[in-house]
C-alpha cells in the first residue's frame, strides 16, 4: 500500500519568552549529556516572538552543563545587548547565528556543535554518506560552507545564508555542523541524530579500512527514505515532536535547576 505524506508545514504553536528559556536550557543541558559540547564554546540560539529579531543567546564562560532559564544574554541582529547583563556574548557565536536568523524566518533555534564526530565528516571530502538510516533523513537535504577561518568577520554572514539555502543543516567544512529549527526540539533531534550518523559511518569506514566494504543502499532507495524522513510519510512526525516529553523528564530525574 503507498504510504501517505503529511504537510512540511505544521501548526507550531508560539511560546512564550519563559518558556522558550526553559527550552533553550534544557537543550543546553541535553547536548552537555549526551557528550556532544566543547567546554564554554559553541551555541545554541532562540528567536524570541515580535518584530523586533531578538535572540538569546548564552553568556560566554559557562559550560552548557552550568546554564539555566535566567542565565541568557538578549542581543538583536547587530550584536548589541537588549536589557542588562554581565555577561560577553562570544563573537562568532553572534556572527554565525545572526546570519542564519536574519536569513531565515523559520530559523527559530539554531544549533551549532564542534562535536568530535560531527567534525571529523566535516573533514571529509565525501561528507555524511548514506551508510545508516540515521543518515538518510539528510540525504539531500544539507547545506555545505568551506572553512574561512574563526567566523569573527561580519562579511562571512551572506556566505552562510546562501550555502545554507533551504536546508536544516550546514556542515561547516573542517568546523563541526549547525542545525535549525522551527522549534527548539526540531533542532536538537535533527543535531543527536547527524552525530549518531557521523559516529556509525565513521565505526564503518573504519572496518572498511580493514578490509571489509561499504554496504550503501542504492540511490533511489536513499532518496526514498529522506523523502518519508523530510515529508512525513506514515507515522513519522516533525523532528523532536515526539521525542522531547522523554528529554525533559530525563533531565528533571537528573537536576531539574536548568528550569531556574
Amino acid at each position: 500500500m503507498a504510504s501517505t505524506s503529511r504537510p512540511l508545514e505544521v501548526a507550531i504553536a508560539p511560546l512564550s519568552e519563559a518558556e522558550l528559556r526553559v527550552q533553550l536550557a534544557a537543550c543546553y543541558r541535553l547536548v552537555a549529556h549526551f557528550g556532544m559540547d566543547d567546554l564554554i564554546y559553541n551555541h545554541i540560539s532562540v528567536r524570541l516572538p515580535g518584530p523586533e529579531h531578538h535572540f538569546l543567546i548564552n553568556p560566554y564562560g559557562l559550560l552548557f552543563s552550568e546554564i539555566n532559564a535566567s542565565s541568557f544574554v538578549k542581543i538583536d541582529l547587530d550584536g548589541n545587548k537588549i536589557g542588562k547583563s554581565d555577561h560577553p556574548v562570544n563573537r562568532a557565536g553572534f556572527v554565525i547565528h545572526s546570519a542564519i536568523h536574519s536569513g531565515r524566518e523559520d530559523a527559530i533555534c539554531v544549533l551549532h556543535t564542534h562535536s568530535e564526530a560531527a567534525t571529523a565528516i566535516s573533514a571529509l571530502e565525501d561528507g555524511l554518506l548514506p551508510v545508516s538510516q540515521f543518515a538518510m533523513r539528510y540525504m539531500g537535504h544539507m547545506g555545505l560552507h568551506d572553512y574561512e577561518g574563526v567566523a569573527i568577520d561580519t562579511d562571512e554572514r551572506q556566505r552562510l545564508i546562501d550555502d545554507i539555502g533551504p536546508h536544516n543543516v550546514l556542515v561547516l567544512r573542517n568546523h563541526g555542523v549547525l542545525t535549525v529549527g522551527r522549534t527548539i526540539p526540531e533542532a536538537f533531534i535533527l543535531m543527536y541524530y547527524f552525530e549518531k550518523a557521523a559516529r556509525v559511518q565513521l565505526m564503518a569506514q573504519s572496518a572498511a579500512s580493514a578490509g571489509s566494504r561499504l554496504a550503501l543502499p542504492k540511490t533511489e532507495v536513499s532518496e526514498k527514505a529522506a523523502r518519508q524522513f523530510h515529508d512525513h510519510h506514515g507515522d513519522i512526525l516533525a523532528p523532536g515532536s515526539r521525542e522531547w516529553p522523554a528529554f525533559i523528564r530525563l533531565l528533571d530525574r537528573l537536576d531539574p535547576s536548568y528550569r531556574d
